[in-house]
């Protein structure tokens, strides 16, 4: 007999976002009144959302987390809101991208302002607190079981270990459009960096690496056998299983960074492309129409590999066995 565990009676999360949203609005009001501190060289914290949209956003993830927090049955409504407000959230802290690379490569020299870093951070981490809150609802008051809220029929372990057909797909996409950002590259020449330094250089270098690492090994690795088990042949390491975590991770980061940096981006291209306006030295807008909607479907396929590696690995419940 399996241990059946009762359901979680209130959401574990829903109070967090409450948390997170009400002290983050109230940090926004107080800029908005007071005047905000100095950014940096990129001269915001946030794009997109301007000061007191941020305070209403906040103000309507409040007002749903302690809707999601109190529901006693499954609101779709309720979760559909939250979701877009998560969403909107997101989408204001898109410099967060150039926070996490100018961090861990500051040879590179990228724009770099501690306020805004922390104003991003608790955007972000609102945002993502009242999406998981989101889930946490449906896990709870729609599923099946009420230990992992997961649905379906009688459970085949065999199909839920195997890789979904969509999923390599969505990985072979993402190495394609990666691809296709440095065929752009090279049509475009790839120009004299300048003097970078020895740290510079030693960044930059890690940079391509890891460019190249997350656009090819990284979403293929989530849909290949050797990205669960270790190959035998690989010495001392041989054999054993792939912690989870060492995939998922950087794949939902990268993931995530990629769709809503170059989404915000690709939105100003729109808007730059319907009404142009000459600025010297800037990258022509065919490169720009290439570039930046190829590093979107590259983020869009890793994700989508993600998940489909996340499903496929993803222990089975004690209690009902999916």
């Amino acid at each position: 007999m399996t241990d059946r565990a009762d359901p979680p009676r209130t959401s574990r999360t829903a109070p967090a976002a409450l948390a997170a949203a009400l002290g983050y609005g109230a940090l926004q009001g107080w800029w908005a009144l007071d005047g905000a501190p100095s950014f940096g060289r990129l001269g915001t914290d946030l794009l997109v959302v301007p000061r007191w949209g941020a305070v209403g956003l906040c103000a309507a993830a409040a007002l749903l987390a302690l809707g999601l927090h109190r529901a006693r049955r499954h609101r779709p409504g309720l979760c559909a809101a939250a979701a877009a407000v998560a969403v909107a959230l997101l989408l204001g802290c898109p410099f967060l991208l150039l926070d996490a690379v100018g961090g861990l490569l500051p040879g590179l020299h990228l724009p770099r302002s501690a306020a805004g870093f922390l104003s991003r951070a608790g955007c972000a981490a609102t945002a993502v607190l009242l999406a998981a809150a989101v889930l946490d609802h449906r896990r709870r008051l729609r599923g099946d079981c009420p230990r992992c809220g997961r649905t379906g029929g009688p459970h085949d372990p065999a199909a839920r270990t195997r890789t979904p057909r969509w999923a390599r797909g969505a990985a072979y996409g993402a190495v394609g459009a990666c691809w296709l950002r440095i065929l752009a590259q090279y049509g475009l020449g790839f120009g004299d960096p300048g003097p970078l330094g020895a740290s510079g250089a030693v960044s930059l270098a890690v940079f391509e690496t890891g460019f190249v690492l997350a656009g090819t090994v990284l979403p293929l690795s989530l849909v290949h056998r050797w990205g669960r088990d270790v190959p035998r042949r690989v010495p001392w390491l041989g054999g054993r299983r792939v912690p989870r975590g060492l995939l998922l991770g950087p794949a939902a980061a990268v993931s995530a960074g990629l769709l809503v940096y170059f989404g915000v981006g690709i939105g100003q291209l729109v808007g730059e492309t319907l009404h142009p306006a000459p600025h010297p030295g800037d990258l022509p807008l065919s490169f720009l129409w290439v570039a930046m909607p190829a590093y979107w479907l590259w983020g869009l396929g890793l994700g989508a590999a993600a998940l489909g590696y996340g499903r496929a690995t993803r222990p089975p419940c004690r209690a009902c066995g999916r």
